[in-house]
């Protein structure tokens, strides 16, 4: 047993994270059809004006805006009205004095015409239109590049796709993009007891749930999770891993981070890279380590699932957004009363999960092991060091999952 002789403060472990994080350089094209989140990685220049043309903005008839001055209701102007122009096809002829064509919302406008009077606005007793109010020049027309002009930066590199981003890639005819990669997250669980799902039980062992936790964490923001088979606890198993996670952007391992006689993690990367930390005060998750191996940041998080998933939240994602060049997460936080009185540990930074009941947070929290602490809570709030409880009714800032 190798206890603690210190430990750095939850705000300082995110710091050396975030600090140790490296922005992806690979970049990928693929299809705009599937960049919805991704990350641009070049600047996206207009080849062409958005419309490309004038354009009716209304259904209705296109006309010489001079023609329909004096119109009144009571005194309507009537036009010859001289075909019809559907969304996709273009007037036949341009429209003379006293004369209007028919067009539909999204029309290219007839040669000759300065307006579009609205269906609304006339009435039609066979090729006569009978305008009821004056219509002045520009009216109901979108203009040739009003959207976008030809030379426009529509979108920059470092932005987060979006659908409306993708759609204004659409309108300017690209089918493809160039996007950040997907950080490769290698995400190994350690330990004997370790099974997977689907084998039996033998004494003592636990289905693996770590990875499957983990695995949709990095999935959601922003990586690409790859699973690894559980590693012994010997420092051969686990270099061996530390040696095949190069490959990867990330490593994540889960348990063998603490100070009892099989936890080597920390021996593990000592001897094959630098430890950068290794215990943070923050409850769940004191014995949570992170180092290095070459250029691949590595965070060990504990092994019982409710400390593993948390720390995920608070450690993993701002280091793997930071690594995918995605923006900082910020979930959705909600002031809310506490439903029963929370202690704390006062020495540490806790990270409490609660689930929300009748407007108030319920406290969820049952023990770092019990995976139901996080899978019955809505979100969680923290509690920070040097506070030993908070009394019920106390309003807290519930930040959700």
């Amino acid at each position: 047993m190798r206890p603690f002789a210190s430990t750095i403060s939850f705000q300082e472990a995110i710091a050396r994270v975030l600090d140790a994080a490296r922005p992806i350089a690979r970049t990928e094209t693929i299809a705009l059809a599937s960049a919805d989140g991704r990350v641009l990685a070049e600047d996206v220049t207009a080849p062409l004006d958005v419309p490309a043309f004038d354009r009716a903005a209304m259904d209705g008839y296109a006309v010489r805006a001079e023609d329909t001055r004096n119109a009144r209701a009571d005194a309507p102007a009537s036009l010859a009205c001289v075909g019809l122009v559907a969304a996709g096809t273009v007037a036949a002829r341009a429209i003379g004095a006293g004369e209007c064509i028919e067009v539909a919302t999204g029309a290219p406008l007839p040669p000759g015409a300065t307006a579009v009077v609205m269906v609304e606005h006339t009435s039609r007793e066979g090729d006569v239109v009978h305008v009821r109010a004056p219509t002045a020049a520009g009216q109901h027309v979108g203009r040739r590049g009003a959207d976008i002009t030809s030379g426009d930066v529509v979108a920059r590199a470092g932005d987060v796709m979006t659908p409306a981003r993708i759609g204004a890639l659409a309108a300017i005819g690209r089918a493809s993009v160039c996007v950040a990669a997907r950080p490769s997250v290698l995400i190994c669980p350690t330990g004997d007891e370790v099974v997977a799902q689907g084998q039996p039980l033998g004494a003592g062992q636990v289905y693996d749930v770590n990875r499957f936790t983990l695995a949709s964490v990095v999935n959601r923001h922003g990586g690409v999770a790859v699973a690894h088979a559980p590693a012994g606890d010997t420092i051969d198993a686990l270099t061996a891993v530390l040696d095949a996670g190069g490959a990867h952007d990330l490593m994540v391992f889960s348990g063998g981070s603490s100070v009892g006689r099989r936890d080597l993690l920390v021996d593990a990367i000592r001897s094959c890279g630098e430890v950068i930390f290794h215990g943070v005060a923050v409850k769940p998750g004191k014995p949570t380590l992170f180092g290095r191996v070459g250029d691949v940041p590595v965070l060990g998080l504990s092994g019982y699932p409710t400390s593993c998933l948390t720390n995920a939240y608070v450690l993993l994602v701002p280091l793997l957004r930071r690594t995918a060049r995605l923006p900082p997460w910020e979930p959705r936080a909600e002031r809310l009363p506490l439903a029963r009185a929370v202690r704390s540990t006062a020495d540490r930074h806790q990270i409490y999960p609660v689930a929300t009941v009748e407007g108030r947070a319920e406290p969820a929290f049952k023990s770092s092991g019990d995976i139901t602490s996080l899978a019955h809570a809505d979100g969680f709030i923290e509690i920070p060091a040097g506070v030993a409880e908070l009394a019920a009714g106390t309003v807290v800032d519930v930040r959700r999952f």
